[in-house]
């Protein structure tokens, strides 16, 4: 049995099909094959139902697939030990991030960092929150920066910034005539949200307290982007929500139109999270101190009140 088995067996396990798995592994598929079918005549089981399309795990092959992935997790880990031991900043990093932190703060951070720490190998992803858990906990990331608090037991959540929430309110729209607002002002009925699957979603309605769905509603709209947002609301479709981050871009024709709370405002907290098993540490404290240096002098703001991005039922 050896590690690079082990790897093609997740590979198959993730893909579903040989032929992807190789690819991804950058062998032929029948090298990927011959190795896998090794390891089964080894262990005298079958670790892949064939026969299904796309191939399945047997039953057996789960609980291989679940050790696999800690014997190959703690061996990808041996680096990790002797690079903490000697205070070497640099290798391959995976750092996932949610749509709506990516495109603000990844200016605001990527460029000096990179400069700095030059031997890194950073390799980003947008994710969902749920994408994020998952593959932290799998040992597919070794970090990611999402809204908090999640309270996940393997996790640890280190806490960059606050980002209030501030309304953008059309001139036509109730609230147009007021200098702050508050979150009893709210109604969902009036308010364009982001799709599902996005925690800022979820952190709108749990200040609204309310749910989107109602009867007599005459219509819906989601969008997946601010931007999109942002031109619902100047249509006249009602009002929206965004991170204080977002509004910086925002045109000075259109900054008239964005309301601040009355403090305390409501704000999401924003972490970098990782498992807490993680020995990229040195990796992690480098990203943590340069994104809270370039952060304080964007959002001032001191008296907020944290709204949760896990959904309420």
């Amino acid at each position: 049995m050896t590690i690079t088995q082990l790897k093609y067996v997740l590979a198959v396990a993730e893909h579903q099909n040989f032929t992807k798995a190789a690819q991804k592994t950058f062998v032929t598929q029948p090298t990927l094959s011959m190795q896998i079918q090794k390891l089964e005549e080894e262990l005298s089981i079958q670790i892949f139902d064939r026969s299904k399309k796309p191939i399945e795990l047997t039953s057996i092959g789960k609980k291989i697939v679940n050790q696999a992935r800690n014997i190959v997790n703690e061996a990808d880990r041996m680096q990790d030990v002797v690079d903490q031991e000697k205070g070497f900043i640099g290798g391959a990093f995976k750092l996932g991030i949610i749509p709506t932190v990516m495109p603000t703060l990844l200016p605001m951070f990527l460029k000096n960092f990179t400069k700095r720490y030059g031997k890194v190998q950073l390799k980003i992803e947008e994710l969902t929150t749920d994408e994020i858990i998952h593959k932290i906990k799998d040992g597919h990331l070794d970090a990611a920066i999402a809204a908090t608090p999640l309270e996940i037991e393997t996790i640890k959540e280190r806490v960059l910034y606050y980002e209030p929430f501030v309304g953008y309110v059309p001139e036509q729209h109730r609230l147009y005539e007021k200098q702050k607002i508050e979150g009893k002002d709210l109604d969902l009925d009036d308010i364009l949200l982001l799709e599902d699957g996005h925690c800022f979603r979820d952190g709108v309605v749990n200040l609204c307290k309310a749910s989107k769905l109602q009867a007599g509603e005459s219509f819906q709209l989601e969008s997946g982007s601010f931007e999109t947002l942002v031109k619902l609301s100047n249509e006249g479709l009602g009002m929206t929500l965004l991170p204080f981050l977002h509004t910086l871009d925002i045109s000075e024709e259109y900054k008239k139109n964005l309301r601040y709370f009355a403090e305390p405002s409501p704000a999401r907290e924003v972490s970098l999270l990782y498992n807490k098993n993680e020995l990229k540490l040195q990796i992690i404290n480098a990203l943590y101190d340069s994104i809270s240096g370039v952060i304080r002098g964007a959002i001032a703001f001191q008296d907020v009140k944290i709204i949760s991005p896990k959904p309420k039922n």
